[in-house]
């Protein structure tokens, strides 16, 4: 009868065969047997579950199988099951097959992008199967998967009857916990959609930042690749496409060489950067890439203005609420900008804001017809977030 070593070197001669043939680009991730047996080696009690997803792994997906246990973090080498596993490399690989740009991604991107069962730290729950057979058909006509990804931002939220709400659970909720709920912050929405994305092949990373430079708060999103990296924010679909969002001005203020101000891309291959878990601080397992240039390239010249943000909350401050905004040059009544304040279905982090000009008066003024009317001077360099609250309604 063969030793257990025996079968494991035999299993990793083979996986090694499938993943020396042909050459790959040096940036294209690999799985070496020297990276399968130092996992294998920390798996503990759970070793024979991960040797028998190796062995079960069908020979051309079993460089797959050798990604995720090479990059998984300890934990997760330490519980997972092998019938977990392999159910979701068949179905990654089976619906790779079946959607018009499958054969087009490239494979590093596939391994590190589609196939993965989690995005950062979430619950590692069985999600796979139910995506697909939801999405599966809402994508069946789109020929590309930035497209399908649009399609999905727009329509899987209301599917699952799940908003945006800062009354969830916790913030790293996996898609179970935020299909139950209902609600999910950013960072829960970012992995539903995600998890969705990659359901019909659909590359996707959760990307953010822990604190905006201006120390408003930190964000969460989604990045999807369709030939090159585009950015969306997760149930806030914009009818015009990809790389357009509320936060593009905030991202493009990002500090690269900050580690609280950076901008991450979270990556299931471990790098030299961990992704930081602001939910949970001290974890140190998930990986990331700091991809702050691509946003900071998109920031454009303020000249003399100033940023006068407004966010309106109802009496007590119970919650945000939608109502017209105005903004009044003091100098001169005619000239007035408008707009409208974000609810509690907009993120936290996503103000109405007004580009003003610096060392002037205006009066803003909150409510059609005007419930609050506040005097501001605006000073060079230095902007603004307004905190309004409306008063109650008077008793008769």
């Amino acid at each position: 009868m063969p030793t257990r070593s025996l079968v494991l070197t035999t299993i990793l001669l083979v996986t090694a065969t499938a993943l020396a043939a042909p050459p790959t680009p040096a940036d294209t991730p690999s799985a070496t047997r020297a990276d399968a047996e130092k996992a294998l080696d920390r798996a503990g009690t759970n070793r024979p579950e991960l040797e028998k997803a190796l062995r079960d792994a069908p020979a051309d997906q079993r460089a797959g199988m050798v990604f995720l246990i090479a990059n998984m973090p300890d934990a997760d080498l330490k519980s997972l099951r092998a019938d977990f596993l392999l159910e979701n490399l068949d179905l990654a690989y089976k619906v790779k097959s079946l959607v018009a740009w499958g054969a087009k991604i490239p494979d590093d991107v596939f391994l590190n992008n589609v196939l993965p069962y989690a995005n950062v730290n979430e619950s590692r729950d069985p999600w796979r199967k139910e995506f697909v057979e939801l999405c599966l058909p809402l994508v069946k006509d789109c020929k590309t998967p930035g497209d399908a990804a649009q399609l999905l931002n727009r329509t899987v939220f209301a599917k699952l009857k799940v908003k945006y709400s800062t009354q969830r659970k916790q913030a790293d909720q996996s898609p179970k916990v935020s299909i139950a709920s209902g609600l999910a912050s950013c960072t829960g929405l970012s992995i539903l959609l995600s998890d969705a994305c990659r359901s019909v092949c659909v590359p996707t990373r959760v990307v953010g930042t822990p604190l905006w430079s201006n120390n408003r708060g930190n964000h969460t999103w989604l990045e999807v690749w369709d030939g090159d990296w585009h950015f969306t924010g997760a149930c806030e679909a914009d009818p015009n496409g990809l790389d357009r969002a509320w936060f593009v001005g905030d991202a493009a203020q990002a500090k690269k060489d900050s580690q609280m101000h950076a901008i991450y891309a979270a990556s299931f291959k471990k790098t030299d950067t961990l992704f930081p878990l602001v939910w949970a601080r001290g974890r140190n397992d998930v990986y990331a890439e700091n991809v702050t240039d691509r946003y900071t390239s998109k920031a454009t010249p303020k000249g003399d203005r100033v940023r006068v943000s407004v966010r309106v909350w109802g009496p007590g401050k119970a919650s945000r609420v939608v109502v017209p905004v105005e903004v009044v040059d003091g100098t001169d009544p005619k000239a007035v900008v408008s707009g409208e304040s974000k609810g509690e279905t907009a993120d936290r982090n996503d103000i109405l804001g007004f580009d003003l000009a610096p060392g002037r008066e205006y009066n803003v003024r909150v409510g059609k017809p005007v419930r609050v009317e506040k005097p501001i001077k605006t000073e060079a360099g230095k902007d603004l977030t307004l905190e309004i609250e409306l008063p109650g309604e008077e008793k008769k």
